[in-house]
């Protein structure tokens, strides 16, 4: 079986079973998790893409998190307007997680915006875990927690997908 077969037929199967999980379990998002599942094989598809992306994915998402808490907490929407007071704060957030590229654990610019948009997509797309109250939860109604964990389980089944294609592979 040629390497992209193999890959192909180990991703498609293990797609399968984890959406099946994911959605038989409720609060993890399958959508997050293919997003680093993908970002794995974007950024090598090696132990070192599996770290950076690990590691950049939740970075962008405490970074989003943080983000979302200023835009709601400091007072600058009521001043500035809020489409303004967020795009200003989305501004400085979106440049720090892009110049911390610069330290060695935070290299991965994909893995940090990749985890920064998945956070932001759950927030707005579930408006009621847009509130201090959720983003500070210790639940899945927290982005952090709900994104951070998807993105990581994403991020290892890119790994095993990646183990079997190849023994898929050697195999034939």
């Amino acid at each position: 079986m040629s390497q992209l077969a193999a890959l192909s037929l180990s991703i498609g199967l293990l797609g399968g079973i984890a959406t099946w999980a994911f959605l038989s379990v409720g609060g993890v998002l399958i959508w997050a998790a293919f997003v680093a599942w993908g970002c794995f094989f974007h950024t090598g598809g090696d132990v070192n893409a599996l770290r950076g992306t690990i590691v950049g994915n939740l970075f962008g998402a405490v970074v989003a998190t943080v983000a979302a808490l200023v835009i709601l907490t400091v007072p600058g929407a009521a001043t500035l307007g809020l489409p303004l007071w967020a795009g200003i704060v989305v501004a400085i957030t979106a440049w720090g997680i892009c110049i911390a590229a610069n330290i060695k654990l935070f290299s991965v610019i994909p893995a940090n915006v990749y985890g920064y948009a998945c956070t932001f997509a759950f927030l707005l797309q579930t408006p009621d875990k847009l509130t201090p109250a959720a983003l500070t939860s210790l639940s899945m109604d927290n982005g952090l927690i709900a994104v951070g964990l998807s993105m990581v389980i994403g991020a290892l089944l890119g790994f095993v997908s990646g183990k079997l294609g190849a023994a898929l592979t050697k195999a034939a």
